[in-house]
């Protein structure tokens, strides 16, 4: 395939792109050196158009095909966030900021839809508008909602959005993909328990908050267990416990409880969320406590569009010879809110054999951005092909 030879002979300078990066991560909304150097390059390439600014350092570049008879507008998205992990790679190339790493490949995110656009800059072999943005805050920050509530697809009239994302555990150069609900809603929540403090030697005299709490997350767990219907899918997790206390000889007047709950479907949602609200309060008020609940809706699911996913699954195959059907994956995408807006269609690249992402040996596979950028090449120069 011609495209796959030009970015073979690119992919040095790709690689370059993603490890400087990679060396310089910068958390949520805080992508300013990112940011710079994307709209940097894209200026360098000759795109049309190139705006920052965009949820605080967002970039978007614009690039004309030689025709635009159809007035098609396609986008392709990359986040540009890292993790709040201290990397221990030992890469010659490693973050050199303390406590920050690309610990989920966003560097190779950017640098492949970069070297795309290089690409598309050069080649404007497609008929009609390429949109390429560059979005921070992926990581919780919710800077896909930021970038729609901006009205970044209403300002350049998109008419269908693509995203993609490393996958490690699937083979290099190769590509999965599903169609509808994908990636898990991602909802948070705090429960703080509220029951009388004393003294350890002295039980009865109190309501015992850490007892409360530990009832508490045993019942949520029948959310999924004896509430959801089998066959679909539920997730509840306690991720932290923090007691007012720290003495040994101190029963605590107050336990805050954190968590997720992640779900397919906005029925579970629903249901899920009513009953932690009513099985925390309750609970508490068995032994004498009270429960404070606080649910926050996170990330929606992100689910891919029918006809998007078999356009993306299509460019897949042109690119790699075949396309897998991928899993269902309880993670949380803020893609979802472009899915959400526009049509479109999300698609895993493998990162072969590598430490699993948000883990502190994780490292992209550089030679997966050849393939990452055909593809986005591709699903361009298919979905909008030259007279």
């Amino acid at each position: 395939m011609p495209i796959k030879n030009r970015f073979a002979e690119l992919l040095p300078e790709i690689t370059e792109w993603r490890r400087d990066l990679h060396q310089n991560p910068e958390l949520l909304f805080d992508t300013h050196r990112t940011g710079a150097v994307v709209a940097e390059k894209l200026r360098a390439f000759g795109c049309d158009e190139v705006v920052t600014g965009i949820a605080e350092t967002g970039v978007v570049g614009v690039i004309r095909g030689k025709a635009d008879t159809g007035g098609r507008v396609v986008a392709l998205r990359a986040d540009m966030d890292a993790l709040p992990i201290e990397e221990q790679t030992g890469l010659d190339y490693a973050s050199k900021v303390p406590g920050k790493m690309h610990a989920c490949g966003h560097d190779g995110h950017t640098a492949m839809l970069l070297g795309a656009a290089k690409y598309l800059s050069e080649t404007r072999n497609f008929d009609g508008t390429v949109v390429v943005i560059f979005q921070p805050a992926e990581e919780g920050g919710g800077g896909g909602r930021v970038m729609c509530d901006e009205g970044i697809l209403e300002r350049w009239n998109v008419q269908e959005i693509y995203g993609m994302h490393n996958w490690p555990g699937i083979e290099v150069g190769r590509f999965a993909i599903r169609t509808g609900p994908f990636f898990a809603a991602t909802d948070l929540f705090e429960i703080v328990i509220e029951g009388k403090g004393g003294h350890a030697a002295k039980p009865h005299e109190t309501i015992d908050s850490n007892v409360v709490a530990a009832h508490v997350t045993l019942a949520l767990q029948t959310i999924v267990s004896r509430t959801v219907d089998p066959v679909e899918q539920c997730v509840v997790s306690v991720t932290a416990l923090e007691s007012s206390s720290q003495a040994y000889n101190v029963l605590p007047q107050r336990v805050r409880m954190l968590g997720t709950v992640r779900t397919l479907n906005e029925a579970v949602r629903d249901l899920a969320e009513e009953r932690l609200n009513t099985i925390a309060k309750g609970t508490a008020e068995a032994f004498g406590a009270t429960a404070r609940v606080v649910y926050k809706r996170n990330y929606p699911v992100m689910a891919n569009h029918e006809a998007e996913t078999g356009h993306a699954a299509d460019a897949a195959r042109a690119v790699a010879g075949d396309c897998d059907d991928a899993p269902l994956i309880m993670g949380g995408e803020d893609f979802a809110f472009f899915l959400n807006q526009r049509p479109g269609a999300y698609i895993l690249v493998g990162n072969g054999d590598t430490a699993a992402v948000h883990h502190p040996a994780y490292n992209f596979d550089d030679d997966a951005i050849p393939a990452g950028c055909s593809w986005w090449a591709e699903v361009v120069e298919r979905r909008m092909p030259a007279a």
